[in-house]
């Protein structure tokens, strides 16, 4: 099961009018290929226009909720043209993004030179992802889905597909990653494409997927900011 990220309408993700990159790469190749996701019911809507309604009123519904914390109307753009971005951080790769941050954040603790497959028992993790406290990383850890706004604070709710989520802000990830940027590698905007670009050999040590992680992070959260639209987790 591989992980990827997307940045676009939520009508468009959820009638699955987008390609994967590695759908993309196979039909340039002429290679047949089927994605099969999870969560992803057979009988599900596909029709865009009838999606449309389901995404705006669930907007809706989600900044009645908000409105009392003080936040902006939500708002991006549902329509038929809006652009999509995507590409694939990997899940071995964003396991390492994860531990670099919470290890940068607890620096009194050893950071491991490899890459470890489950973050989630990690000692470094479980320190910076305790709820209810604030963390320099928090829209990062466990969220599944960001809006192109900024609440101030990360919040569960349910999805569009009534999945409960956690819900953050790409404008606050996009100043999450430069600061972890800054604190560590201090990459320019060449390094970060570069990184980018050259990808990461599997079993690679923490640092190298962590690099590669925030590069395809960073650009995506950064078009989630300019294009104003939702970005999120799919696999």
């Amino acid at each position: 099961m591989g992980l990827d990220i997307y940045v676009g309408s939520l009508t468009r993700y959820y009638a699955g009018d987008w390609e994967l990159v590695s759908q993309k790469l196979a039909h340039e190749m002429g290679i047949p290929v089927q994605v099969v996701r999870q969560n992803d019911p057979s009988d599900a809507i596909r029709d865009p226009d009838q999606i449309r309604p389901i995404v705006i009123a669930w907007r809706d519904g989600l900044s009645a909720s908000l409105a009392d914390h003080g936040v902006p109307p939500l708002d991006w753009d549902e329509g038929p043209t809006a652009p999509y971005f995507t590409d694939k951080p990997t899940w071995d790769c964003y396991s390492d993004l994860i531990l670099w941050a919470a290890y940068n954040e607890h620096r009194d603790l050893c950071r491991p030179i490899e890459h470890i497959d489950d973050w989630t028992t990690d000692p470094a993790y479980r320190l910076a992802s305790v709820p209810g406290l604030a963390s320099r990383y928090s829209d990062l850890f466990d969220v599944g889905l960001w809006l192109p706004c900024n609440p101030g604070f990360v919040f569960k709710a349910e999805d569009v597909g009534g999945t409960e989520v956690c819900i953050g802000s790409s404008e606050r990830l996009l100043k999450q990653l430069q600061e972890l940027n800054a604190r560590t590698w201090q990459m320019d905007t060449e390094l970060l494409h570069r990184s980018r670009n050259a990808g990461v050999e599997h079993d690679s040590p923490m640092e190298v997927g962590a690099k590669f992680a925030l590069s395809v992070f960073s650009e995506l959260a950064e078009v989630s900011v300019r294009h104003r639209l939702p970005m999120c987790l799919d696999w």
